[in-house]
């Protein structure tokens, strides 16, 4: 019945996406030296409100396959009579707080509509800003819809939801007045929204539901949330996010991945343990690019198991080391938490990309090592290295090989600015595969891919839009600041502080989504890195390597449970096998956070230049 409206989503998203690729290579600064007339007037105004665009539409087409990010683990072990209440109770509270987000978006919209601010090429600013109340309210009918599978207990979905909306609007005084709430009543909103994200509410409903409780307690104006939301999403950097996430989804659509692995087996498989290598390298590399260790383990974990078990691995250590991998690239340049910390921590980009080079690199030997280590000897026939076929592997893979040299030469050469250089990175990566290789069909697989990497970023960009009005509101009370005050009485030894921290992001790399973590909780503990004296680039290294280590950390570590559902083990199976690699990646962390030159040694010496 709305497979009109899902197409006229999927075309609107990736003609969006398609925008932004060739607005982003139109800007590239070299076409004027070779006095080529294609930069357009304002294409970096464009290309911030494109972003807004396209990250409302992958929201409103993650809602409608009900997969948009949530901290559902808990549910899993629930029998199925009791999680259908669960779903029952979380859908309720999504639906009224994403309605009041759809509400708040529109009065925020209003009056951005009255100031009259226009685009580039005259467009209307409030035509884009549209996007938000539109897409917060067709998110709302989908969270509603998806709360319950009949009509009975739609209704009751619909009439609770209606009743604790209009209950809360009423203690509100109404649309003209803002009365503050007893603290009892705040902190019942917030303990019934924590419970409802335990049974598998949205993040991005628990970041902006706690926006909207808190504002709403103190009798604020909520048109703020929606504000701050579209000031994070039209930020001149976060457009990187999408394209460079797009790039490494038309990777992981081709054959790219299987030429990558005969790449890295063909120079390193006639070492011992060369397959662990190959799984090292191969995963830090498609991390990079994805932006997220799910996609790796998912896409790389049925090419790679059966390399490692030819190679006479046991399964629990194939296992354990493909588990722990999946997360390898996340230090690497450009991936997504590199990014958005930058944004977030008002860090150089440049300096996070060159920051994270050491540290990444040490991660992935460490990983490596200890699958070298663990691997079985070769025969004298397996020892041999076949340069030919080496050479064969290289060509085949040249294309893939090149593609994060683009961003790296763009960016660190001076010949372009982050967002076009991610432009020009998704763009080779479309035209490779898909005029080089022909892998990705128009009518096919590149449609599909579009939507997929939108349907992914439109989520991210939900939870980063909806948990800067949260960081807004954590900073006008001046929590960060008497969080340092605090920690820097009770905590005196700068290796104690950091001892503490380890531990406490590992908690939260578990607990949480990375890119909730990154706008939660970096402005909370900035100030107090910087009591200690501890360099930004090496606060944020340190923040996306113990996150990075939380992915493994049971009970709840987002690795384990997609390892477990790729591979078809039981979860505790997979944590049994993950945690040697565990304590491998915890020694890393140890010595990003204790030898500060591993992070700090490259930024500094290219800024001295």
């Amino acid at each position: 019945m709305f497979v009109w409206l899902h197409r006229l989503e999927n075309g609107l998203l990736i003609a969006a996406m398609a925008a932004m690729v060739l607005l982003g290579v139109a800007d590239l600064e070299f076409w004027e030296k070779l006095k080529i007339p294609v930069r357009v007037a304002g294409a970096d105004s464009l290309i911030r409100h494109l972003t807004l665009i396209m990250g409302m539409l992958g929201g409103m087409v993650a809602a409608r396959e009900s997969r948009l990010l949530a901290i559902s683990s808990f549910t899993q072990f629930m029998p199925k009579h009791v999680r259908r209440w669960t779903e029952l109770g979380s859908g309720i509270v999504a639906t009224v707080i994403t309605a009041y987000l759809a509400i708040a978006a529109w009065q925020f919209v209003s009056f951005e509509r009255e100031a009259g601010a226009r685009l580039a090429l005259e467009i209307p600013t409030w035509w884009t800003q549209a996007f938000l109340p539109a897409g917060f309210a067709i998110i709302t009918v989908r969270v509603f819809w998806h709360a319950a599978t009949d009509w009975k207990w739609r209704l009751a979905v619909l009439g609770a939801s209606l009743g604790i909306g209009l209950g809360a609007w009423a203690l509100s005084g109404g649309p003209d007045e803002f009365l503050t709430q007893p603290p009892a009543v705040v902190w019942g909103a917030l303990i019934v929204l924590i419970v409802a994200t335990l049974l598998g509410a949205p993040i991005f409903v628990t970041l902006g539901g706690a926006a909207l409780i808190l504002f709403w307690g103190q009798g604020d104006v909520i048109a703020s949330i929606p504000l701050d939301h579209y000031d994070q999403v039209t930020n001149p950097l976060l457009a990187t996010l999408p394209l460079f996430t797009l790039a490494g989804y038309f990777l992981a659509e081709s054959n790219a991945s299987r030429r990558l692995v005969q790449f890295f087996s063909a120079w390193t498989g006639f070492f011992r343990g060369g397959p662990a290598i190959v799984t090292a390298f191969a995963c830090a590399f498609f991390t990079t690019f994805t932006g997220g260790s799910g996609v790796t383990i998912l896409a790389l974990g049925g090419l790679l198991l059966p390399v490692l078990m030819a190679a006479r691995y046991d399964e629990k250590t194939a296992l354990g080391l493909l588990t722990g991998a999946g997360s390898l690239g996340i230090l690497f340049p450009p991936c997504l938490p590199l990014i958005i910390y930058s944004i977030v921590a008002n860090v150089e980009m440049n300096q996070m990309f060159l920051g994270g080079l050491l540290p990444g690199l040490l991660m992935v030997v460490l990983a490596a090592g200890w699958g070298i280590w663990q691997g079985p000897k070769l025969t004298a026939e397996e020892k041999k290295f076949v340069p030919g076929d080496a050479l064969k592997a290289t060509w085949d893979a040249k294309w893939e090989l090149l593609l994060p040299v683009i961003p790296l030469v763009l960016i660190f050469g001076g010949f372009a600015l982050p967002v076009p250089a991610a432009a020009a990175t998704a763009f080779y990566a479309f035209a490779t595969q898909t005029f080089i290789h022909r892998e990705l069909k128009f009518t096919s697989t590149l449609p599909k891919t579009m939507v997929e990497c939108g349907l992914l970023v439109g989520g991210v960009l939900l939870i980063l839009g909806t948990a800067m009005g949260l960081t807004n509101y954590l900073i006008t009370q001046h929590v960060p600041d008497q969080a340092a005050e605090w920690i820097s009485t009770a905590i005196e030894s700068k290796l104690l502080f950091l001892l503490v921290l380890n531990l406490f992001l590992i908690l939260v790399g578990c607990l949480m989504d990375i890119f909730a973590a990154i706008v939660v909780v970096v402005p909370l503990i900035a100030p107090m890195a910087a009591v200690f004296g501890i360099p930004p680039v090496q606060m944020g290294i340190i923040f996306l390597a113990n996150l990075q280590l939380g992915y493994l950390t049971p009970p709840v570590g987002m690795n384990l449970f997609l390892a477990s559902y790729r591979f078809d083990k039981p979860v505790m199976y997979i944590t049994r096998a993950s945690l040697p690699m565990l304590f491998v990646l915890a020694i890393g962390v140890l010595l990003i956070t204790y030898v500060p030159a591993i992070t700090t040694w490259l930024p500094d010496l290219f800024q001295a230049r």
